[in-house]
């Protein structure tokens, strides 16, 4: 009885620090709103506090808003104007976040690219967002020079290099950004007060699309939204406060739920190029970072790291993220002494968020947008439906296909392509005339005990066709339409695999060949050059022959179950990338094995 009443008190505690949230409003589409906008307010308050840590740099806001406003006049001096398009191709740091901010203090468009990429998905991005301008690191020289050919950004006054490790001469075909600033013009911008809520922000190409990734636009108003619920909810972020953040800033989760949140709470942030689970807690306790933002593969990594002694009290007191997994989440809390973890679940071309505001076990939480959970045949993969043609909601605590009401108070952004925007809308789902977002994942209510009469949801997993691999979604079918481009491929089936030990599922392909004549290293090449580095098959089985349906779809289901599994393929034979390579070799019992025990680092 005692433990009920805490557990009471405690999350009415909770509940009451999260009603400026649940009444939260978006700022009206023509009202001064922005990511800069915030930046600005929080230098106001705190010019001279430490706003950014990485490497060998330390910034105060001030310097931080002072370099911002150098980089924003150059740009505007250069033609970049109100909603113009400019690429930024580089890896997290110190010049990413200036960069960033510099952008929304003219209005213009950030195009953020994945700096995994290369070959012809870099190309797409790219030449699909209709770019005047492109800013690239040192870091990915290469990876751009590659595709010059390619791209529609071809003067070297277009394209600004910006020097990383200093280890290589500005590139002929680019003009050296630091050296063509003028560093007296470091006044705040004008312009900056006519960025408004409706302006996008920023485009982010989503991970669920493989080959041809696809631009979701987020205006500031989705961004100042984020930035205040993740930081007051989330959170709890005050201006004391320190993030670690070592999520890549091209993506949303690294650059709402992370660096949006600490300009808007006036906090600071360590940022890091890329994870590294050997170093985090080092890093923790040398940088004092308090909170931390998170995939659930970063905590999966952690939690197998032998014990050490930095994890011993260190200063983390709250997370906030997605993908920490049930099965994972009491080891992680319990080892590592963390009070909060706010798991947050969300699309980037969505319409809502969801948020564990009220710091329960293993659960995505609650959200303010009207939702349904819809009746789905997984086997099938289609939406269970009445006889009038409608579909049926699913039943409490059973998974159903998440969708999301479409209004006023509830948008869609949805993607540049406006085909590929319709194609993520379910129409007449409850009524005749209704439209609601599919978000292609099953999720289900949960029982968290006492939580205010505030409905709780869990993740499940992702529908049909489309896993989830290093912390990114992957369509099968557009992997599949890649594969079967290659000349010795008949027909490909893609489908993801569970491997023990390892976050989400990897991706497999069987399909029909001439073993005799295959080429695997001119195929491990292609693969390369066609799709990024998540969506590149892991396995390969080399089958007679494709099940299909009735209606002529791809059997997946018996492929998933038999997976790589050596006593299960029949007499097909599996090849395997392993780790750390670039080409298949056939899987032998001891490498099986060693997957088997979770033993292979993927």
């Amino acid at each position: 009885m005692f433990s009920k009443m805490k557990e009471f008190f405690r999350v009415l505690g909770e509940f009451k620090q999260i009603i400026p949230v649940l009444k939260y409003k978006f700022p009206l589409p023509d009202e001064s709103a922005s990511l800069a906008h915030s930046f600005e307010k929080s230098v106001a308050k705190y010019a001279n506090k430490n706003f950014l840590i990485f490497e060998e740099d330390q910034l105060s806001y001030d310097e931080a808003n002072k370099s911002a406003n150098v980089l924003a006049n150059f740009l505007s001096s250069e033609g970049v104007q109100h909603q113009d398009r400019v690429v930024l191709f580089m890896q997290n740091r110190t010049d990413y976040v200036i960069s960033l901010l510099a952008l929304n203090k003219i209005g213009a468009i950030g195009v953020l690219i994945n700096n995994s990429l290369t070959g012809a998905p870099l190309i797409h991005c790219i030449n699909s967002s209709d770019s005047k301008k492109c800013i690239v690191g040192e870091e990915l020289t290469q990876e751009l020079s590659d595709v010059l050919s390619d791209i529609n950004i071809t003067d070297k006054d277009d394209i600004y290099w910006v020097e990383d490790s200093k280890t290589i001469q500005t590139p002929e075909w680019a003009t050296n950004l630091r050296s063509s600033l003028d560093y007296s013009k470091n006044e705040n911008l004008v312009e900056t007060k006519n960025v408004t809520a409706k302006d996008t922000a920023f485009y982010i190409f989503t991970s669920g699309t493989t080959g041809v990734p696809k631009a979701a636009i987020f205006p500031n108003a989705k961004i100042v939204a984020a930035s205040f619920n993740i930081s007051n909810t989330g959170y709890r972020m005050t201006h004391e406060d320190r993030l670690y953040n070592c999520l890549p800033l091209y993506h949303s989760t690294g650059l709402m739920l992370g660096l949006a949140a600490v300009i808007h709470s006036g906090a600071s942030v360590f940022v890091r190029r890329k994870f590294s689970a050997s170093m985090f807690w080092k890093e923790a306790k040398r940088y004092q970072t308090t909170t931390f933002i998170y995939v659930g593969e970063l905590c999966r990594y952690l939690s197998f790291q032998e014990p050490c002694e930095d994890e011993k009290n260190n200063p983390i007191r709250a997370m906030v993220g997605n993908g920490l997994r049930p099965d994972l989440w009491d080891c992680f809390r319990d080892r590592f002494g963390v009070e909060r973890i706010c798991e947050i679940y969300g699309a980037s071309e969505g319409a809502c968020m969801f948020m564990n505001g009220l710091n329960k076990d293993k659960t995505i939480g609650m959200t303010n947008a009207t939702v349904v959970l819809l009746k789905y045949d997984v086997a099938s993969d289609e939406l269970i439906k009445n006889d009038d043609g409608l579909c049926i909601e699913a039943e409490d605590e059973m998974p159903g296909l998440l969708a999301v009401k479409i209004s006023p108070d509830s948008p869609y952004n949805g993607y540049t392509d406006k085909k590929e925007s319709e194609k993520k809308i379910l129409r007449n789902v409850l009524e005749e005339g209704d439209a609601w977002f599919n978000s292609g994942d099953l999720i289900k209510t949960m029982d968290v005990g006492f939580s205010v009469g505030q409905k709780h949801y869990q993740f499940v997993d992702r529908i049909g066709d489309t896993f989830r691999w290093k912390s990114e979604n992957v369509s099968t079918n557009e992997v599949a339409e890649i594969i079967n481009q290659y000349s010795q491929v008949n027909m490909a089936n893609v489908y993801g695999v569970q491997i023990p030990n390892a976050e989400g599922r990897a991706g497999m392909v069987a399909f029909n060949c001439d073993l005799n004549e295959f080429n695997w290293d001119n195929f491990a090449e292609y693969m390369s050059d066609a799709l990024p580095s998540y969506a590149r098959p892991v396995f390969v089985r080399i089958i007679k022959e494709l099940e299909t349906t009735g209606t002529f779809k791809l059997k997946k289901n018996a492929l998933r179950d038999e997976a790589y599994h050596l006593d299960k393929v029949s007499n097909d034979k599996v090849f395997i990338k392993k780790p750390g390579t670039n080409s298949y070799v056939e899987l032998d019992n001891e490498t099986y094995q060693d997957i088997a025990n979770g033993s292979v680092p993927f």
